[in-house]
């Protein structure tokens, strides 16, 4: 499926990195890893009806209509799905079926469905989706707060619904229903980093609690930790290939005027990637009301060998932001760094 094709023209250099991208309207394109990652999970088979929630510009619609019989998938922001109905057509996928509407209520005309795919967030699974789904069917959803969600694979088996948690994730809210149904909200005036430590693993699976899209991330238990009993090595032999952690944050910048951002770090031997500028770092994004990206900063670059060091960082926030991400990687670098306890404290404008 060719992705450039589900982008903007602005962003067509970027569109095979893997990286989710803007769409326009607050929404973003995921990135190839997740959609791979999303489809797998759920396991399309030939003959499959699979419902789709969140259309966005049309790209995991498409990449699911290359291997189930059906596709049906909706899309709340009107513009996002007209647009995607018509690349879908244009691109002769003429076994997907685009509605506009909130998909908390799924499409029950066209239930029940094989597999159902949830590509925004809701903080509790929508029982209508449950309803929708067959016997023995497979549902994927990122599930949770805002900016602390996870992956969960849902099963119904017999009438009952079997749910086991998979990876950490974020991404965009699922308005509408959902969103008026939200109980917890981030505080944009106390932003923080969830288990900077990386003492928590919930479920088992080798991988830190609350850090998403991780790359080339292994988290180990040894006695040289500064802090706790684990700390993450970030580790890349290849040039511009990405070793990283993600966390998403809610940060209002009318009010917090800078972030006092802190961790400890090991460099092993490292050196450049293709570029200069892939080095490694911890780097701070923010965006605006409308997710556009208005600025970042960085603590680092760390390119000579060291033991463990407390690295640290006033980062000013610009006034009209209102989310950040934070990314503590190699950034396309070749080595190895350690990290642990991130933390971050907000100074308030007077």
């Amino acid at each position: 499926v060719p992705r450039h094709k589900f982008v903007p023209p602005r962003l067509w250099s970027q569109a095979y990195d893997d990286t989710a991208l803007p769409i326009g309207y607050r929404q973003t394109i995921s990135p190839p890893f997740i959609v791979a990652y999303m489809t797998q999970t759920i396991d399309p088979q030939p003959a499959d009806r699979v419902l789709e929630i969140g259309t966005g510009s049309g790209y995991q619609a498409a990449v699911l209509a290359e291997l189930a019989k059906e596709v049906y998938t909706i899309e709340i922001v009107e513009p996002l799905g007209k647009t995607a109905a018509q690349r879908l057509a244009q691109l002769g996928y003429d076994n997907v079926f685009v509605k506009i509407g909130d998909g908390y209520q799924g499409w029950p005309e066209h239930a029940p469905f094989d597999k159902i795919i949830v590509t925004c967030s809701p903080e509790d699974v929508p029982p209508p989706l449950v309803e929708q789904l067959r016997e023995g069917g497979r549902m994927v959803i990122p599930l949770g707060e805002r900016y602390q969600q996870v992956f969960h694979l849902l099963e119904k088996r017999r009438g009952r619904l079997i749910q086991r948690q998979l990876l950490p994730a974020l991404f965009v809210p699922m308005t509408g229903t959902a969103e008026a149904r939200r109980k917890r909200r981030p505080d944009p005036l106390r932003p923080a980093v969830v288990n900077g430590g990386f003492e928590r693993d919930d479920n088992c699976d080798g991988r830190a609690d609350n850090w998403h899209y991780q790359r080339q991330a292994t988290r180990i238990r040894d006695g040289s930790a500064p802090e706790g009993d684990y700390y993450v090595a970030l580790e890349n032999q290849t040039p511009s290939r990405l070793a990283q952690l993600l966390q998403g944050f809610a940060v209002d910048g009318r009010h917090v005027s800078g972030l006092d951002v802190s961790l400890w770090v090991r460099v092993h031997a490292v050196r450049p990637g293709r570029t200069s500028q892939e080095v490694p770092a911890l780097a701070l994004y923010f965006y605006d009301r409308i997710r556009r990206s208005i600025g970042w900063g960085a603590v680092g670059p760390w390119t000579r060998r060291s033991g463990w060091r407390r690295r640290s960082k006033t980062i000013r926030v610009p006034v009209e932001a209102r989310e950040a991400i934070v990314r503590v990687g190699l950034n396309g670098a070749i080595g190895r760094i350690d990290i642990d306890d991130v933390q971050l404290r907000p100074a308030l404008r007077p």
